[in-house]
């Protein structure tokens, strides 16, 4: 190690340690700096309360790359279990399969509305959004309008906290890409064929995935076990405040203090970082331009807490997590736990629901007393019919900081700006991951950026442009001129569609 490039790596989300631990069996010395003063995994970590074990946000391990699918094996050999996918919508009482199924829509929607989202598909299809540009045009041209208000509208306003008519289609491109009412029906039909290749599959459409038997943190404490045993660090309780470049001798200078107060700093050749963009410019030096400044203090983010019941199991329901489209309630979507592993639940007679509510941090929500949230989520619960009152025993409550990036109709623009002064001012300063690039992207996604990072920083020059990965984690080798893609490989997003 003592003859391979010095690195420090911000953040041990999925993003930081795939990159740690890909430079580390390359002989790289490593240093990974997390501010969580416990828990490696970023959003992908593992959460626990007496026993008790919960997944932030929901981690299904399924990827169109096969790189990091082995590396998925490699890390967890032998606790890998293969699990059954199951989403359902709750609205109006009835449950409704998701992805939509049509038999199943057509008799709980009833023949007249049913008839109604068919002809509302219809116009879709031939009169379609020219150029749509907000999340609502993009939904009804796949779904009909009619489907888009029943499915679509109240869970997305829930967790953006805006009108679907001012949220970027890009989200909706990017998250549900292939997906529409023709392939969701297709995909219902008894007879249909499945792709023979794993690149083919809609990532949405999908019936198993893979799951670590005490989720997901399990996975990248593993990593970052890995990456130590290799002669590497993995610092917790660390919080950066600045990173300064030396440009007489190429190096970096990164200090992080601890829970203490006291500061420590690192130095190397490389910094990679997947903290928020926002966080990291705030702290550059030499200082960045006041545009770049402006650029990266206009990201914005979506913050969610999970309202954690623990219950005698009924049996009232068996998805992985059911979406609650009902504007009478604030919880935006349940968890069940024990469905994405028994052992999350130490004891069989009992179940753990997780109550996700999307909020921003520091408004009213976020800012409640948990006693007052557990409260909020026995009654929400109990009115929408997914459990007894009486049956609920404990509580906690998690929060979760920076969960989304939002993509408002300025942020293409704003990630161009912090990229470009980036490159051109900042050697060796790589940004990867969900934050640290401001893609709203799964885990895999981001371990793609962070392994050919890893690979870049490893020969000594950018063989990959990790902007090309798109959002199934696969990297593109097209140059971007006369793509017509965005100088940052996100999607043009147009001015803002103002609601009403």
């Amino acid at each position: 190690m003592d003859n391979g490039p010095r690195v420090i790596v911000i953040g041990a989300g999925p993003a930081g340690l795939t990159a740690a631990y890909a430079l580390s069996k390359a002989g790289a010395k490593v240093t990974v700096l997390e501010s969580d003063p416990i828990y490696v995994g970023g959003i992908a970590r593992t959460a626990s309360y007496k026993g008790f074990h919960f997944d932030i946000g929901g981690h299904r391990f399924f990827s169109k790359s096969q790189e990091v699918e082995d590396l998925w094996t490699e890390l967890l050999p032998n606790d890998m279990l293969e699990r059954p996918r199951s989403s359902r919508i709750l609205y109006g009482g009835k449950f409704y399969s998701y992805p939509l199924q049509a038999i199943e829509a057509l008799l709980n929607l009833g023949i007249v509305e049913s008839g109604l989202c068919v002809l509302s598909y219809a116009k879709a299809r031939a009169f379609p959004v020219k150029d749509a540009r907000s999340l609502e045009d993009w939904v009804s041209n796949q779904f009909g309008e009619r489907l888009f208000r029943i499915f679509f509208k109240t869970y997305n306003e829930k967790v953006w906290g805006m009108s679907c008519k001012e949220i970027s289609a890009d989200w909706a491109a990017q998250r549900i890409k292939g997906l529409s009412l023709s392939s969701a029906i297709i995909n219902a039909l008894p007879l249909k064929r499945k792709p023979r290749e794993r690149g083919k599959v809609i990532k949405t459409l999908i019936d198993s995935f893979r799951y670590p038997r005490l989720g997901p943190g399990m996975m990248w404490q593993a990593c970052a076990d890995r990456i130590r045993e290799m002669g590497n660090e993995v610092l917790l309780g660390r919080k950066v405040t600045g990173c300064a470049y030396d440009a007489a001798r190429g190096t970096w200078t990164v200090t992080h203090v601890g829970a203490d107060g006291a500061a420590s700093t690192s130095s190397g050749e490389h910094v990679v970082s997947s903290a928020p963009i926002r966080e990291l410019v705030q702290g550059l030096k030499p200082t960045p331009t006041s545009a770049t400044r402006v650029a990266a203090a206009s990201l914005r983010y979506r913050d969610f807490l999970t309202v954690v019941l623990i219950l005698r199991d009924k049996g009232a329901f068996n998805d992985n997590w059911i979406y609650i489209h009902d504007p009478s309630v604030m919880v935006g979507r349940i968890q069940n736990f024990k469905t994405w592993s028994p052992e999350m639940v130490p004891d069989p007679a009992m179940a753990c629901y997780g109550l996700e509510y999307f909020c921003f941090e520091g408004d009213g929500l976020w800012s409640s007393d948990d006693a007052d949230l557990i409260e909020r989520g026995k009654r929400e619960i109990s009115q929408i019919g997914l459990a007894n009152r009486a049956d609920i025993v404990d509580g906690c409550v998690v929060r979760q900081p920076k969960a989304y990036p939002v993509y408002d109709d300025a942020y293409a623009r704003h990630v161009d700006t912090v990229r470009h002064e980036i490159e051109a001012r900042y050697p060796g300063l790589h940004l990867v991951g969900r934050n640290g690039m401001h893609k709203y992207n799964n885990q895999d996604h981001a371990m793609m950026t962070a392994m050919l990072c890893a690979k870049n920083i490893l020969a000594g020059q950018t063989l990959y442009n990790v902007w090309n990965v798109n959002q199934d984690a696969e990297y593109h080798e097209a140059s971007e001129r006369g793509s017509g893609a965005s100088v940052s490989g996100l999607r043009d997003v147009p001015k803002r569609v103002s609601a009403g």
